[in-house]
């Protein structure tokens, strides 16, 4: 459906390189990065925005690459809103089929059910500097979809509004693209709206996409070291590989750790999700081929998880929810025993 093949594009403090991505029809796909990683430059060199220094854009079998933007059936959505001032809601939302020349009745029609579809029939009178944010973020996408674009580009939609409002956004769209079946590239810092939204997410890092795949392969199976540090997996070893009964066995400064994933011996790097670490006062029985006793030495509220470090040999970080914690009634310096599976521990 989308195809773009080895995109470029320099502006100096932003650039795109050499990028590669295809994404399916009806797909949603997030795209994730570090700030100044080529997100919002490549969303709006699809749009047109932007003329690319090389490589092409196919859009529907269609080569778009060099076509003005409002030729590409392309509709974007911006963090901060971009309505018109001086229009009011039903106005900005019917604005781009004024523009087709759409006959008024079928304007006011699709109009209509927009406003309806996100919950907004009755802010139609309203002007936008009347509205709560989330309310002018419903008015630019009930903008967005009155057009029935053939893609929907999202460009952090939803990191100017608070926690609940966001909340009840990302249902929204979950709910219109059920509904719509429109494919979407949605850009974002936050990692709930992948596992919320995405179909695939694909992590960008200086102007290039570095891992595209299913949130929990991403998020699981990094596929470098960058990957590994961006998604939080914090338990990332450098260490020397060798095969032992089937599995790899790794040696980090004196500690071996036991991978399931095997990819021949030499120098390697491994990773483990805190949340797969179990952690516990007293060794446990269980069938994970890793557990090594530490000591406390760091312990983090944030909130909703509380994450502990201990010393085994070599730091290792877990995470336990506010009730284990309170249970456990752990301290720093404290002994405890930290296991974890050897397909827990993924090697790249």
């Amino acid at each position: 459906m989308l195809h773009i093949k080895n995109l470029s594009k320099d502006l100096g403090e932003f650039v795109l390189r050499d990028v590669s991505l295809d994404i399916e029809r009806g797909e949603y796909i997030v795209i994730i990065g570090p700030t100044g990683a080529g997100k919002t430059i490549l969303l709006e060199t699809i749009a047109g925005i932007y003329p690319p220094d090389s490589g092409t854009i196919i859009l529907d079998g269609r080569d778009i690459t060099g076509l003005p933007p409002r030729e590409r059936n392309i509709c974007v959505v911006y963090q901060d809103y971009m309505l018109f001032p001086h229009l009011s809601v039903e106005e900005n939302i019917g604005f781009g089929l004024v523009s087709r020349k759409m006959p008024k009745d079928e304007i006011k029609k699709r109009v209509a059910d927009a406003a309806a579809l996100l919950s907004i029939d009755h802010l139609l009178h309203r002007s936008p500097e009347t509205l709560s944010g989330g309310e002018q973020q419903r008015t630019s996408i009930a903008r967005a979809i009155v057009m029935d674009p053939v893609l929907l580009l999202l460009d952090e939609p939803l990191s100017a509004l608070d926690g609940q409002t966001r909340e009840m956004l990302r249902k929204e769209l979950r709910r219109l693209h059920s509904l719509y079946k429109i494919t979407v590239v949605h850009v974002t810092h936050n990692f709930e709206e992948v596992f919320s939204l995405a179909d695939r997410v694909a992590v960008m890092n200086d102007g290039d996409v570095v891992q595209c795949g299913h949130p929990d392969e991403v998020f699981r199976k990094p596929n470098c070291e960058f990957i590994a540090n961006f998604t939080g997996v914090e338990n990332i070893f450098s260490g020397t590989c060798i095969q032992q009964d089937g599995a790899s066995a790794i040696t980090v400064d004196g500690l071996t750790i036991i991978s399931g994933t095997c990819k021949g011996d030499g120098e390697v790097c491994a990773s483990v999700r805190p949340e797969d670490i179990l952690i516990s006062r007293e060794s446990i029985k269980s069938s994970a081929r890793n557990s090594f006793k530490g000591t406390i030495t760091d312990i983090e509220n944030n909130g909703v998880v509380i994450k502990v470090t201990a010393d085994a040999g070599i730091p290792l970080v877990s995470v336990l929810t506010r009730q284990g914690y309170d249970e456990m009634q752990l301290r720093e310096g404290d002994e405890v025993y930290l296991t974890f599976k050897a397909s827990a521990v993924h090697i790249f």
